[in-house]
């Protein structure tokens, strides 16, 4: 009797001591939430120039909050009219800079139309925190920056956006008047993805929102979504119901194709439908035919 009395009370400590872990484990994960969200790698901002864009800069734009968030900004390849040519705000993923991903922004750069690519707070060498609200902030910096660029007309800026950048693509076009939406590796919420890859975390604690299927039911402008089959970031399914949530236009599926492999992967194929999506629904006269 003896050893079963102690034996039940080691039971019951352990269970004590697992059920405290627990509990702590939840508390963190509802404390850093945003820091798990929003990891903001840092690193060098290189000059456009450097990665053969003579024609690019780097720019320091300032947010409602008084954060300054730094990028690049590539003017349009060739002349404009006198209404001024296309942009593209380009919203980068997770644990991406615009440095680290100075190469893509060469060879995926839209002609005809700017491009301009910020670090979200905290990222790169942009300054401050990055929060959920935070980055929204920064990108309607980003919008207004654009838009008020001499050369830029300000009725025809589209934007796109990668894993994390999805979310950001799809606030700014349901809060400004954007002309089409480029989403790839698209997630369905915050709650979704932390469901996904933290299950025993309860969803009520969860405050991220991130919602992109309530904003993409929202969207009235075209929608182009790409998506790899084997990512296992954001899977495959949820970039499906994304896509048919804001009904694209087309859904670009990257066969065999991993969360961080989709630009090489996509190569040739994912630039060339990002061109003509933008083509099409910038108007750039100027546009070649692939």
């Amino acid at each position: 009797m003896a050893d079963t009395a102690k034996l039940a009370r080691i039971t019951i400590r352990v269970i004590v001591i697992a059920l405290l872990g627990y509990a702590a484990a939840l508390v963190l994960a509802w404390r850093f939430q945003e820091r798990v969200a929003f990891p903001a790698p840092t690193g060098p901002l290189p000059d456009p120039s450097e990665y053969g864009m003579a024609d690019g800069r780097v720019v320091t734009v300032e947010t409602a909050d008084r954060v300054e968030v730094r990028g690049w900004f590539l003017p349009p390849s060739g002349p404009t009219s006198g209404d001024g040519a296309p942009g593209l705000i380009w919203f980068h993923g997770n644990l991406e800079t615009v440095g680290s991903i100075a190469s893509v922004l060469k060879d995926f750069r839209p002609p005809g139309i700017a491009v301009l690519a910020l670090d979200y707070r905290g990222y790169g060498q942009s300054a401050g925190v990055p929060t959920e609200e935070g980055v929204y902030l920064d990108a309607e910096a980003a919008w207004s920056w654009l838009v008020q660029q001499p050369e830029i007309d300000s009725t025809r800026i589209a934007v796109y956006g990668r894993s994390i950048g999805s979310a950001v693509a799809l606030y700014l076009a349901t809060e400004r008047p954007v002309r089409a939406v480029i989403l790839e590796s698209p997630f369905s919420s915050g709650r979704a993805i932390a469901k996904e890859h933290y299950a025993l975390v309860p969803e009520d604690l969860v405050d991220l929102s991130l919602d992109n299927l309530d904003r993409a039911g929202r969207l009235s402008v075209p929608l182009l979504v790409i998506h790899g089959t084997d990512d296992r970031i954001a899977p495959f399914a949820m970039g499906r119901a994304v896509a048919d949530t804001g009904r694209a236009e087309q859904f670009l599926v990257l066969e065999g194709t991993g969360h961080t492999s989709t630009y090489e992967m996509g190569g040739a194929r994912y630039r060339d439908a990002v061109h003509a999506f933008l083509a099409r629904h910038l108007d750039a006269a100027d546009f070649p035919p692939h």
